[in-house]
């Protein structure tokens, strides 16, 4: 995995026209450096564990409204925690039935939209791909099986949401020169929520 520059040309959703040019993609990190951490969401399927206390733990899916019920606890607020502080949570919580009670939250399945990667148009199998740590442009085309037959990798657009004001983004992606030069400045860093579109060409 390549830890250069990114090679994406950024233009505003509303700019096509002017062309607008802003900075490149991050660089993608180092292999084993830290990343965001994944944020529960509606839907999302968890499992509880309660050290030395299996009868308080749970599988439970998060609910639409985004809270959870587990024994002794009810309707606590699970999405847009990660695992670590709805552990911390739930802990405080089950100290009033129990001494020094030991945590432990993992995320079975991803359902929250803006914790996936999702590719659309001409990928061989277009999907929504559960966003990881430091995961990059290639690692998604290779989940979703590169491009289709008719796939015109190097006019794809990533959109993203920019987090600090709302505002969504589209990027310039070359595919065709990721997956099939080879190109490693082609390779970018992904975020969580990033939608791929990728077209195919007009015969």
């Amino acid at each position: 995995m390549v830890a250069g520059a990114s090679a994406l040309t950024l233009a505003s959703c509303g700019g096509f026209g002017g062309g607008q040019q802003l900075p490149p993609a991050p660089s993608i990190p180092q292999q084993g450096a830290p990343a965001e951490e994944y944020l529960i969401g509606p839907l999302d399927e968890i499992t509880i564990f309660v050290w030395r206390n299996e009868e308080l733990g749970a599988k439970v899916q998060v609910r639409p409204d985004g809270r959870i019920t587990t024994p002794l606890i009810s309707d606590m607020p699970a999405a847009g925690k990660t695992s670590t502080m709805l552990a911390q949570d739930i802990k405080i919580q089950l100290s009033q039935y129990i001494n020094d009670p030991i945590v432990s939250v993992i995320v079975n399945s991803f359902a929250a939209t803006s914790q996936q990667i999702r590719i659309v148009g001409g990928a061989d199998k277009p999907a929504a791909i559960p966003y990881r740590a430091n995961m990059t442009l290639l690692d998604a085309m290779i989940a979703v099986g590169g491009l289709s037959e008719f796939a015109n990798g190097n006019r794809a657009k990533l959109t993203r949401v920019n987090k600090g004001t709302g505002r969504e983004m589209q990027y310039a992606l070359r595919l065709n020169d990721l997956l099939k030069r080879g190109d490693s400045k082609a390779n970018v860093a992904l975020q969580p929520g990033d939608v791929i579109y990728i077209p195919e060409s007009a015969f």
